[in-house]
């Protein structure tokens, strides 16, 4: 077995800061670039050595054994200052506990009536826009999905200034979150403008989130919601009451965090790429059709393949989830080589999903890949939601509530590019869209066969 301290360390290190400035400046392309270098590649986040893992079978291994590979690195670090030790930051020792506490709150039986929800909010977002109004799509994705979080677990418990508060704070933390994996003490806490922002908005995510429980514990009531599922969770293998108050506050930080962030990423990646893409937008606008003109529900999912297709698509081209680290809890191998316990450990689901060897044109946006005609990639290939006991608890609410959202979008609307105003992807904690404004059109004012002519590629 070979020494991990012979694993190939990539290019473009630079003293004392190692590779962060790649990793800053453009780190999509830094990644897409390691799997040349070896299956395992080193990199240096300032003092720090961190092995990326680039073979997607080695990933799969990684995030199977939670137990030796666990939550924990820079991101973690950091993202439990922000969400504390609930069902998705945990270590491994608390976790089957709390996600056996957390699970019910995403059974299967309770989809239509999140469904119901979640058709609700985004049919109320798009009958307030008014033809040619240009939308600042990132933003308005970010308040359908918050409407959403927010709807399916407090009951839309928050009024509108709290609610505006929460989606502001969510925007700053994780916005900020990325840049804070590199900050070393004590630049962490010097009094900048960004650290101050980052901090208040963390108190206050808190402290709105604490408020509601504590008023939901006190209240006793199920209001069909996840935060009631939470509250009325017991564990039958331990016969412990259930979760504390802060067990609570902590995984319904999480699920704030990354219900509303991720979801907006994806919606807006989706509709930016159908717009790219008349062929795809033409044929979405005749599934959606086929509804009769009623907003898509949780009955209608069978008949949205396509739907569900970009959805997967759009997850594969521009995860939202896109870079991750664990943590080395006891001596183990990898790929040949020795990793001591402590060894940080990063994988990335950008990575894997644009290698041309598990996925055919990888820079191509083809929701057909994901159709019954075409032969599917391996699973280890395809980790928008990890895999593993750590596998995102969410993922099916997450794959019904975009499916649900884009197709009542397409029924109504068509989005156009505003010149200028494209958008660009920028990598924080999570993958996104910047700067992008669409102008919406009523279906009934372009037809399909009208569309205009692709507008460049992904």
């Amino acid at each position: 077995m070979k020494d991990f301290r012979s694993i190939p360390t990539a290019p473009r290190g630079l003293p004392l800061v190692g590779h962060v400035v790649p990793l800053l400046r453009d780190p999509l392309a830094f990644l897409k670039s390691l799997p040349a270098f070896g299956d395992l590649v080193r990199i240096r986040l300032g003092p720090l050595a961190m092995v990326v893992i680039c073979d997607p079978e080695l990933t799969r291994r990684a995030l199977l054994d939670d137990r030796v590979f666990d939550k924990g690195g820079p991101l973690y670090d950091r993202l439990r200052e922000v969400i504390g030790d609930g069902v998705v930051s945990c270590r491994h020792q608390a976790h089957r506990r709390l996600r056996r506490l957390s699970q019910p709150a995403f059974h299967q039986a309770r989809l239509p009536d999140y469904a119901r929800a979640m058709t609700t909010c985004v049919q109320e977002a798009a009958d307030s826009w008014s033809p040619g109004q240009v939308l600042d799509v990132p933003a308005e994705m970010m308040r359908v999905s918050s409407r959403i979080i927010t709807a399916t677990l407090f009951s839309d418990a928050l009024p509108a200034t709290a609610h505006g508060q929460l989606v502001e704070d969510v925007t700053t933390v994780v916005k900020s979150l990325y840049q804070r994996m590199f900050l070393i003490p004590p630049l962490d806490r010097l009094p900048t403008p960004g650290n101050r922002a980052h901090l208040a908005a963390r108190a206050r995510l808190h402290d709105t989130v604490e408020r509601i429980v504590a008023e939901r514990r006190a209240d006793g009531a199920d209001y069909g919601d996840l935060l009631s599922a939470l509250v009325a969770a017991h564990d039958p293998e331990d016969d412990r009451s259930g979760m504390t108050s802060a067990e609570i506050n902590d995984t319904i930080v999480s699920f704030v965090l990354a219900g509303i962030e991720s979801t907006a990423a994806t919606l807006s990646s989706a509709l930016d790429l159908v717009a790219r893409h008349p062929d795809v937008e033409a044929r979405l606008h005749a599934e959606v059709d086929a509804l009769g003109g009623e907003p898509a529900t949780y009955a209608d999912l069978p008949r949205l393949r396509l739907t569900e297709q970009v959805v997967n698509e759009t997850l594969r081209l521009r995860p939202p989830g896109w870079f991750f680290t664990r943590v080395v809890t006891a001596d183990t191998d990898l790929g040949g080589y020795a990793l001591p316990a402590g060894t940080s450990v990063a994988y990335s689901p950008y990575l894997i999903h644009h290698r041309p060897d598990l996925h055919h044109d990888p820079e191509t946006f083809a929701p057909d890949r994901w159709s019954d005609a075409h032969p599917q990639p391996p699973r280890h290939a395809f980790l928008p939601f990890a895999a593993g006991a750590r596998k995102c608890i969410g993922d099916s609410f997450s794959m019904v509530e975009a499916t649900l959202a884009l197709a009542t979008i397409a029924a109504r609307w068509r989005l156009e590019h505003v010149s200028g105003h494209r958008g660009r992807l920028a990598a924080a904690v999570t993958l996104e869209l910047r700067d992008l404004r669409m102008r919406v059109r009523p279906r009934a004012e372009v037809p399909a066969s009208e569309v205009s002519s692709a507008q460049g590629a992904t």
